[in-house]
């Protein structure tokens, strides 16, 4: 799996036309997806009950203006000419509009943040403008002074997390439940309503089901799905144009939009829940842009999506405006306006649209989930990969079923479009808002523009926003109570798991072994070295940690090479493998003590155990022939050496290792060497092929002693076997907390500690190497 490479979209920066055009393609299926099919409930949704379809065409000509400015600002202004600039090192979304704001105002919520995350590549602050101005400092300082504004902040980018969870419990039961509602035309109220429900259960049910598979094999579909979809809408509108009302083009005036309002009044205000759900997917374009380039995804929205779109309205408006009798409650839909002879084989592509628009809402929301977690924010969970190709592409079973049992259960609940659109909206617009407010805090602390510039933005943007989101607020009882539901109780366990998280790192610290401790033990640490490697995972960036001490106290052995292994996550998107460990040591050499810090970016892909362990040697054997090389090494004289080397992967030696792949036939040693041999993973080849690492070691004959000494300890211990030591704590409040915190550590907690996975998992060790050690957190 290309891991190591950063991201699959590094390697499309080159921008050549070829290249770009051909992201724009393939960003159809994946950005646009949900984008796309809203023509299918947009007019039916507006038109439920608040307002009524008139002779005068007053109120569709209203709500194909009020549809027209609405794409045209917010999809098109807001995200496509000034969101999409808003990029943390190519990646988009909330999460990415906080890691920038954290990096450039050092308000992160991680614990284990140190300096020298600082000097990763991807941690720069440089943006686009002059030195920050005297308000921006001053509102940096604030941020970084109160703790209760980076609180805010961080509920603030949650809340927008949540919302978009929502969206995909939401998205694929409007979506695939509208695509099916097709089949009212061609049957009788009393049969299509028995059956609408009942095929849209079912093909969530395989949609969901078939999730676990990847999206790879069947990926190379969803972008022509989406293209035909496109192209079916738009000349479906130009006919119904030329054919039932050429002037409706007179719509697009603004002036139809104040005549609205004028008529309708609240009525009109209430529609506009309904009109809302035409920018519905927005969202995606910044999103998703970690997968594509910034141009790709402007040149498909304005090429393609958004003419396409505006013409799908305009010819449901035209075809509207020449028919005012609507015998049933439906002939208000998306179906009515195709010809006749068409809506079959229209109905199977909407069919399709609407599936591949549910598959791009799902897979997003595993990813934001991901970074969720990766940030601290979201409890374990059982993260794959589905492709090896494609970066991004991964599978979470636990949020999947949970995903298809809430959207299966409010497409039976629901069972109309009305109340599944409400819902859907006010997930969208809050999504928006929450973007809106943290572009306003880019603006200033990241581009450094004037602060009159971030009051624009926010007034502009956020009046029409939260115009449509009071709007939607106000159908709370109609449906739109149900997203808020959902965002609570994600935005409850994500609250309780970060407060949880960072006591449990707090304690940590306050009782973490000093280093005099641990040399007072001598060489031996006073107990008997036996052979292995021992990795003790802990979350400290520094210390011992309290595990180890309670360890060597309850046991009389511990093994002749030990790290102390610490996973943690920076607020950047990727880190270069390059920059991949911190390793240095604890107490003198003959101890063979080492601490790692292995970094991952909150889009990362985490190595399997076999991969993980090799790179893990790799890097302290690198760190001990650099040291050597460079005559560094200094005996710790009770205090613990804070010094770290960065170290990188085997892939990115460039001198002094080598990593080449050989049969089964061992070469000669080559003088002035050591060498750490691990067997790759089994392929399917005829030829066994093991892993050769040599470590080239200075020739000063002292060093070169020593070194290959150490080398070979290294060796020794991992043929000895790698065992992983882990602490299985549970915590419980002090005696004396108050009830908030009681219900938070000892019941919402310890809950989700005890449903999701532990560390051991985060690591995908081996279970017969794994060992807890359970210890009792008071906090």
């Amino acid at each position: 799996m290309e891991i190591e490479s950063g991201s699959y979209q590094n390697i499309v920066k080159k921008e050549s036309w070829r290249t770009v055009l051909t992201l724009a393609f393939q960003s159809l299926g994946v950005v646009y997806g949900d984008l796309s099919i809203s023509p299918l409930y947009v007019y039916k949704s507006t038109f439920a009950e608040d307002i009524h379809h008139s002779e005068s065409n007053e109120e569709i000509f209203g709500v194909l203006s009020f549809i027209f400015w609405t794409i045209t600002l917010v999809p098109l202004l807001k995200y496509v000419f000034i969101v999409l600039r808003a990029d943390d090192n190519g990646e988009g979304g909330t999460f990415a509009l906080y890691s920038l704001l954290c990096r450039h105002a050092r308000v992160n919520s991680l614990p284990s943040c140190q300096l020298a995350d600082e000097q990763l590549l991807e941690y720069k602050t440089d943006s686009i403008g002059s030195p920050q101005s005297g308000f921006a400092a001053s509102l940096k300082s604030t941020l970084e002074k109160h703790g209760v504004l980076q609180k805010i902040l961080l509920v603030l980018a949650l809340i927008g997390t949540c919302m978009v969870i929502g969206d995909g419990v939401l998205t694929p039961a409007i979506s695939v439940f509208s695509a099916v509602s097709g089949v009212e035309l061609s049957m009788s109220k009393e049969h299509h309503k028995y059956i609408e429900v009942p095929a849209a259960c079912i093909i969530l049910i395989g949609l969901f089901a078939l999730q676990h598979y990847g999206t790879h094999k069947v990926g190379f579909l969803f972008a022509p799905v989406i293209l035909l979809w496109l192209m079916c809408i738009s000349a479906i509108g130009v006919y119904n144009i030329f054919h039932w009302n050429p002037h409706v083009y007179q719509a697009l005036s603004p002036y139809y939009m104040y005549t609205f309002l004028k008529k309708t009044q609240s009525r009109g205000w209430m529609s506009l829940g309904g009109i809302l759900l035409c920018i519905t997917g927005s969202e995606a374009m910044f999103a998703d842009l970690g997968h594509f380039s910034q141009l790709s995804i402007k040149i498909a929205f304005t090429s393609l999506v958004y003419p396409s779109l505006i013409l799908a309205y305009m010819g449901q408006a035209a075809y509207l405006s020449q028919h005012h009798v609507i015998e049933t409650e439906y002939n208000i839909g998306f179906y009515v306006s195709v010809p006749e002879k068409l809506r079959w084989p229209v109905l199977v592509i909407a069919i399709l649209a609407a599936v591949v628009g549910s598959q791009a809402i799902i897979t997003g929301t595993f990813s934001i989930i991901k970074q969720c977690s990766a940030l601290g924010c979201f409890p374990k969970v059982k993260i794959v990969h589905t492709s090896s190709k494609i970066h991004g592409q991964i599978y979470i079973p636990e949020i999947n079923w949970i995903l298809m049992i809430l959207c299966l259960a409010v497409t039976i609940g629901f069972r109309d479009t009305k109340r599944l659109g409400n819902a859907s909206g006010l997930a969208v617009i809050t999504v928006m808002l929450v973007t809106t407010c943290l572009m306003s805090l880019v603006i200033v602390l990241c581009w450094h523009k004037s602060v009159f510039f971030a009051i624009a933005f926010v007034v502009f943007f956020g009046t029409i926003e939260a115009l449509y989101f009071s709007a939607s607020l106000i159908k709370f009882l109609e449906g739109a109570w149900v997203p808020i539901a959902l965002s609570f109780c994600f935005l409850l366990s994500m609250c309780t798991w970060h407060y949880g998280t960072f006591k449990r790192y707090e304690y940590d610290v306050q009782n973490k072994v000093s280093v005099n401790w641990l040399l007072s033990l001598g060489q031996t640490l006073g107990i008997a070295r036996v052979r292995g490697l021992g990795l003790i995972h802990t979350e400290l960036v520094s210390g011992v940690p309290a595990i180890f001490s309670h360890f060597v106290t309850n046991l009389p052995a511990f093994h002749q090479v030990l790290v102390f292994l610490c996973i943690k996550s920076v607020p950047v998107p990727h880190v270069r493998p390059e920059e991949r460990f911190l390793v240095g040591r604890i107490g003198p050499k003959e101890y063979r003590i080492y601490r790692c810090i292995v970094r991952y970016g909150y889009r990362d892909v985490h190595k399997d155990d076999f991969e993980f362990e090799g790179d893990l040697v790799c890097s302290i054997a690198e760190f001990i022939r650099t040291e050597a090389a460079n005559a560094t090494a200094a005996e710790t004289n009770g205090e613990e050496d804070d010094r770290m080397s960065v170290v990188g992967t085997c892939s990115t030696y460039m001198q002094g290792v080598e990593d080449h792949y050989e049969s089964d036939v061992d070469d000669p040693d080559k003088p002035g060497t050591s060498e750490i041999r691990s067997p790759k993973p089994k392929k399917k080849s005829k030829s066994k092929v093991k892993k050769r690492v040599r470590f080239v070691v200075p020739e000063t004959p002292k060093i070169e002693k020593e070194t290959r000494q150490e080398l070979m300890e290294l060796t020794e211990a991992r043929e000895g076997g790698v065992a992983y030591i882990m602490g299985n704590a549970y915590m419980k409040a002090k005696q004396g907390s108050g009830l908030v915190k009681r219900l938070a550590i000892n019941v919402c907690y310890e809950f989700l500690r005890r449903n999701t996975r532990g560390p051991r998992n985060m690591l995908t060790s081996p279970h017969a190497s794994t060992l807890e050690v359970g210890m009792i957190y008071h906090v």
